[in-house]
């Protein structure tokens, strides 16, 4: 049966990942310009995302457990339900839209995003032998590849909407978008939980390959948390005058070229004689570790500024992405087949955790020391995150 096979699987699950991938952009900048024309000081702004990334950490944990218990498909549909809930609530009257009701909403989207991200990577080991590696290595590539872009398309989405439908107008069209996709995916997808029924207590990997690699992708995303999501926004409209148009259309352009070249990775790294392993990984993080302190090089001795970051940028973009890309591939590669989905949520839980750090550290190393300082903090973060690669070439 054709709408059985698995490539048909891996298109329903793939263009559920993307439809919600697609909102969760939009709606993050809907929230952030709304609220903004509200009035809202940046800091209370900050404060509506805060839940929603420290959710993504509990919800990698624990999601990891539930998906092994009821199966991927069932938690990627109820993150599809959850994130229409949370569209739902920001429905109401603006005066009910206080902080700490949109740090809810926000909170239960943050939960949502991480389901739907931990059950579609898990269910594309299901969907693959082990003897298909270089199948499965372009599959999460071009999985992986495709939802960034499309997070940065999602920002362009979120403001158009905005702007021509208003708050509730773009809010109600994300749920017409995400309701026939949840629904055709309850038809076509089998779901398959776990074969071995897991305790919570093993949510916690056992692995050392695995415990390795998620210190090394902690690491890695704090790095890049450390300067792209508060310091660099702020020094560019702070320090040298770009309106908010040209920050917002930068940061989604980078993210959207970023995504293209993660679902190109596989034919930048090779796909059969050189998948990705430790190694490699080794060396394309000892790469990136040079760009961020060549930036802040630039920087120090005052090479134009505007165009030493975006350089940087696109530079530290690019080797970023193939990181990426390689990390989500050996983790799906390293994942047990009878408890895929605890062996994923628990390297994401990884992920959120290495974000959530380095969002923090932006803002206070930025607010005391300048963006200089983030950058540097940066390099030292990916170092880690060698040495994690190292660690994880000893496990194995």
């Amino acid at each position: 049966m054709l709408m059985r096979s698995p490539l048909a699987q891996y298109i329903t699950v793939t263009a559920s990942y993307w439809a919600f991938t697609l909102t969760d952009g939009a709606l993050r900048m809907l929230v952030l310009l709304f609220f903004h024309g509200l009035g809202y000081s940046p800091l209370e702004i900050a404060s509506l995302f805060l839940l929603y990334e420290f959710f993504g950490i509990l919800t990698n944990l624990y999601g990891g457990w539930l998906a092994s218990r009821i199966g991927t498909v069932y938690c990627m549909q109820l993150g599809m339900g959850l994130q229409i809930l949370s569209l739902g609530m920001l429905l109401a009257e603006q005066s009910q839209l206080t902080v700490i009701y949109v740090m809810a909403a926000q909170a239960l989207s943050g939960v949502a995003k991480d389901l739907n991200k931990m059950s579609a990577k898990s269910s594309i080991k299901t969907l693959m032998p082990d003897s298909e590696q270089g199948r499965l290595y372009r599959w999460v590539a071009m999985l992986t590849g495709s939802k960034n872009a499309l997070k940065g398309l999602g920002f362009f989405l979120g403001g158009a909407l905005l702007a021509s439908l208003g708050f509730r107008g773009s809010l109600l069209v994300m749920i017409l978008l995400l309701l026939p996709i949840m629904l055709i995916g309850s038809l076509i997808l089998q779901n398959q939980p776990d074969t071995r029924r897991q305790k919570f207590s093993e949510s916690l990997s056992k692995s050392p390959a695995i415990n390795w690699l998620s210190l090394a992708r902690l690491f890695l995303f704090c790095s890049r948390d450390l300067w792209f999501v508060v310091a660099l926004p702020v020094f560019l409209h702070s320090q040298l005058q770009w309106s908010h148009i040209e920050v917002g259309t930068l940061m989604a352009s980078w993210v959207i070229a970023y995504g293209a070249v993660q679902a190109l990775a596989p034919r930048i790294t090779g796909q059969q004689q050189r998948l990705p392993n430790p190694q490699g990984l080794e060396y394309w993080a000892l790469l990136l570790t040079l760009i961020p302190a060549a930036i802040a090089l630039g920087l120090y001795i005052d090479v134009s500024p505007s165009y030493t970051l975006i350089g940087g940028l696109l530079l530290f973009g690019a080797v970023f992405a193939i990181n990426s890309s390689m990390h989500s591939y050996l983790i799906v590669a390293f994942a047990q087949r009878d408890a895929v989905s605890l062996d994923v949520g628990f390297y994401y839980m990884a992920n959120a955790g290495g974000r959530l750090l380095g969002t923090v550290l932006s803002g206070l190393l930025y607010q005391q020391f300048g963006l200089i300082s983030c950058l540097l903090a940066s390099s030292l973060m990916i170092a880690l995150s060698v040495l994690a690669c190292r660690g994880l070439a000893k496990s194995i």
